[in-house]
């Protein structure tokens, strides 16, 4: 296979890089409205207690929780009561408006908990009907259209789930613009570093420009077909860099070895096609493997981050087997030369030898060692709590986050907050007062609406009235059940007190609280399948890989140490609110749920592709003759650099998301970097070889019967030139 793609390329290598360039240049063309195609929700299961509620709720009664608020603040003396006709008009207006609905405010509602307790503000709230997609076009409009300073001293500020939402989305696509301003220029200069020379730097900015401009216009495609998230695009740019990067310097450094070995430009892209080319194949559908336990999730967002991240590693490894070979094939022998510095060639007495033969001399301690710094980083995420998205992952400066602030520190409401308890089939009305009353005796439940009436305190404190009839449509029912003012955590635990009170008939409980705890216990179900078939699959396929059963189990025990560390250090940063000051950022004593998700996938895809890297060409070693020890030492020798250059390299690349003044960002941006230097120091250099030394010949055992399925369905290159015996080396002083 190995042979005929690079006869292919070879042959017809400007056809190959023209056909790339059209493609690219056409996914760059339509990313231009990927954004407007992009959710900043989806944060939800649809198919959960909530989910169905919402839309029961939506079909039986026509109803949606609010997700518009506009914040009036009447500068006069006489504050929100003086500019009664200002308020007035405003809300006429805005009922006005197309798709929108269910508009409610202080002036014509005569619902006091709607004006603060100052009477400087008051709020407007209404629904924008539609989807996702529908509803972020439309709060846009509808912010330029009633934000800012109106008539008789009269300001208003657009917030909401909507307007939080709105936000999300424009600022993830500030944030990606600006990251590929910063990565492209710093990759590029570290690039030269690490090769030597410029042309030979330019070649992975190549495929990674491949790479990412060919996902955008895939991700234009995927969202005719079904809902993605604004923040598959960040996955797609910035990682579509870094696995690119990682598969190019392996390319290039494995092609500049071949040449340096005398092989003609054509013999050198089919020798590196059949070995680099290899594990590049391997790492990338490690990284697949790993990313496609998202998929498996119900919440549409991660979902379609899953769909962008395997997209990504396919496209960086398919760029990196036909563009770079064909790029090859151009620039022949300059892709060698010329080199701004000299770097001494391997002898088997390298920095990465070295290391290798001072830690297997020391095997035990420094493995000891290792695994206690590693579960001394990882000791706080056994304090995990988890929390959902809400507008404080946005800066101070969002104008929805200040608007959420301002209603729960001013006003006597939890309107926003309610939860939806729907009854599709009603006993009687006794039994709806009945369930009313015991629902609103319930702490930190300031009243109950539904069709019988208003209550509080376990009372009817306002009869039935034509108000209450929009809580009824034939037999079914819906009670609202608004909070006191209190924290996003507070009204979360209310969703349990509620969903434990004995009803009538069947019911189901939703609302923002509801979904972000249904949305958890999705994440908690899946996660034992998703955990049992990657690491299934990843043994498998390392297995494929090595003809070894001990080292694919090796390696996840690795991996999950590796990851371990880093979960603890994100828990200590962004949940307990160290270095908050120094990442600007809010701390809310909480860690979003999706932020373990999402960073299991990619943190554990990096790592198993680093896995890949070191083993392949540690295998290669121990195929040409090497003891274990020996295979150890002289695989880390050829290929420790060029991981180490590829850690670093794509550690640039996450920390781009650093730049976003979104939360959950930040959190990437700190904890893919130090999953990556990790994982690429402490695992790779020390605990990796002191393992591998502590197991000897046992590393590369399988029974018999496994060594012939290795034998005949392993993956691996052609058998490599014989070669003389290396020296021992020397592991015990």
């Amino acid at each position: 296979m190995a042979r005929r793609l690079a006869g292919f390329v070879t042959r017809r290598r400007r056809t190959v890089l023209i056909v790339a360039v059209l493609l690219a240049l056409l996914g760059g063309a339509t990313s231009t409205s990927l954004f407007g195609k992009l959710s900043a929700g989806g944060f939800d299961d649809p198919g959960s207690e909530s989910g169905q509620a919402a839309d029961l709720l939506e079909e039986t009664f026509g109803q949606s929780p609010p997700n518009l608020a506009l914040l009036v603040t009447a500068s006069g003396s006489g504050g929100v009561d003086a500019a009664a006709a200002a308020g007035t008009r405003l809300t006429e207006g805005l009922a006005a408006e197309a798709g929108v609905r269910d508009v409610v405010s202080y002036w014509t509602s005569a619902q006091p908990q709607l004006r603060s307790e100052d009477g400087d503000r008051a709020l407007v709230l209404a629904t924008i009907a539609g989807d996702e997609t529908e509803v972020n076009e439309r709060v846009g409009e509808l912010a330029d259209a009633y934000g800012g300073a109106l008539a008789d001293g009269v300001d208003v500020q657009v917030g909401g789930y909507a307007a939080f939402s709105h936000e999300l989305s424009e600022q993830s696509e500030r944030d990606v613009v600006t990251g590929e301003l910063i990565v492209f220029p710093v990759t590029l200069v570290a690039l030269v570093l690490v090769f030597g020379g410029v042309v030979a730097a330019l070649l992975p900015l190549a495929v990674a420009a491949t790479t990412s401009l060919l996902g955008m216009g895939l991700l234009w495609l995927l969202a005719e077909a079904t809902d993605l998230s604004v923040f598959a695009a960040n996955v797609v740019t910035l990682a579509g860099l870094g696995l690119a990067i990682d598969y190019s310097l392996l390319m290039v450094n494995r092609y500049r070895e071949e040449l340096a070995g005398g092989r003609t430009v054509p013999e050198a892209i089919r020798a590196t096609l059949g070995s680099a080319g290899r594990t590049v194949v391997f790492a990338s559908l490690t990284v697949c493997i790993a990313l496609a336990t998202l998929i498996l999730v119900p919440l549409p967002a991660i979902r379609s981050i899953g769909y962008a991240g395997v997209l990504t590693a396919l496209l960086a490894a398919a760029a990196s087997l036909v563009v770079l070979p064909a790029l090859f094939a151009v620039l022949g022998t300059r892709v060698g030369t010329p080199r701004l510095r000299r770097r001494r060639s391997s002898g088997g007495d390298g920095f990465w030898h070295r290391l290798a033969v001072f830690v297997m001399r020391r095997p035990l301690p420094i493995a000891t060692a290792v695994t206690a710094v590693l579960l001394l980083l990882g000791a706080p995420f056994l304090g995990m709590k988890l929390g959902y998205l809400d507008e404080r992952v946005m800066p101070e400066s969002s104008e929805a986050r200040q608007v959420a602030a301002v209603i729960r520190s001013d006003f006597a409401t939890g309107e926003q907050d309610a939860l939806q308890v729907v009854a599709p089939s009603a006993a009687s009305a006794d039994g709806v007062a009945g369930y009313a009353e015991r629902l609103s005796r319930l702490d930190h439940v300031a009243r109950v609406d539904t069709v019988t009436g208003t209550y509080t305190g376990g009372a009817q404190v306002a009869p039935a009235s034509p108000l209450h009839q929009r809580f009824a449509a034939g037999d079914a029912v819906y009670l609202s059940v608004v909070p006191d003012p209190g924290t996003v955590e507070q009204t979360r635990e209310l969703v349990g007190a509620v969903r434990a009170v004995d009803a009538v008939e069947q019911t189901l409980v939703g609302g923002v609280a509801a979904m972000a705890e249904d949305a958890d216990q999705a994440l908690l179900d899946m996660l034992p399948w998703a955990l049992g078939a990657v690491g299934a699959a990843m043994v498998v396929l390392l297995f494929l890989l090595t003809g070894s059963v001990v080292l694919p189990f090796l390696a996840l025990v690795l991996s999950t140490l590796s990851l371990t560390a880093t979960f603890g250090a994100m828990v200590w940063i962004f949940q307990d609110g160290n270095l908050s000051g120094l990442f600007h950022f809010t701390v809310t004593g909480t860690t979003v749920s999706t932020v373990p998700v999402m960073l299991f996938a990619l943190a554990f895809g990096l790592a198993m592709d680093y896995q890949v890297f070191m083993l392949s060409r540690i295998r290669e070693e121990y195929d040409r003759g090497a003891s274990p020890t020996a295979a150890v030492a002289l695989g880390l020798e050829k290929v420790g650099r060029i991981v180490t250059a590829a850690a670093v390299l794509i550690s640039i690349v996450f920390l781009a998301f650093l730049v976003s003044d979104i939360t959950l960002m930040k959190a990437f941006g700190v904890g893919l970097p130090l999953a990556v230097l990790i994982d690429a120091t402490l695992i790779r250099g020390a605990l990796l070889p002191a393992t591998m030394r502590l197991l000897g010949g046992a590393t590369w055992w399988a029974p018999a019967w496994l060594r012939r399925v290795h034998a005949r369905f392993g993956l691996r290159e052609a058998a490599p030139p014989a070669a003389a015996e290396p020296e021992p080396i020397p592991v015990h002083k």
